[in-house]
């Protein structure tokens, strides 16, 4: 696998941008919780070059609100079939296997993984993923695990050091 290749990500939502755990008040709103943590990853991602799509299988006014702080290049919600969707939207924007990198926790994310050239999954995903990950995080989902998938492939290129350098001008 070809690291420098991946210049499109795919990450979904619930476990693993957030700790899988849906939140309603008394008027029926929905709440999510993000890790900060990740924003570093998307962030460094963006310098890198790399477009975002965020795709998830529900729909959340929180969602888009976090994805607009973080300039997601694509915010795709309320996605029952994400393997029909994605597979449209790749041939559209003609997007080739080795481009994609697919970030994911759960079952309904393993038919889409199959259109990536890379998978990234949280610690505490589910077993069918883990097994077809490349890189499984330490780190579990809602806690910084998309930071981390994503600082594996910017390491691995030898880009890691340099954009947190410029991003924050923290020296590493």
């Amino acid at each position: 696998m070809d690291y420098n290749k991946i210049n499109f990500l795919i990450i979904d939502v619930d476990g693993t941008m957030t700790d899988a755990g849906i939140y309603y008040d008394e008027h029926g709103n929905e709440y999510k919780k993000f890790c900060t943590k990740d924003a570093a990853g998307f962030f460094a991602a963006r310098e890198a070059n790399m477009k975002i799509m965020v795709l998830t299988g529900r729909q959340c006014e929180a969602v888009s609100r976090r994805m607009a702080e973080l300039k997601v290049d694509y915010i795709v919600q309320n996605i029952k079939d994400k393997e029909v969707y994605l597979k449209n939207f790749i041939k559209k924007e003609k997007l080739r296997q080795d481009e994609i990198g697919y970030l994911g926790d759960d079952l309904n994310d393993l038919s889409g993984m199959r259109f990536a050239g890379f998978v990234g999954c949280p610690a505490d995903a589910c077993e069918e993923v883990k097994s077809v990950a490349d890189y499984v995080s330490t780190v579990k989902g809602g806690y910084g695990a998309v930071r981390d998938i994503i600082s594996h492939i910017l390491r691995i290129r030898g880009q890691w050091n340099n954009i947190i350098e410029k991003i924050y001008g923290a020296g590493i």
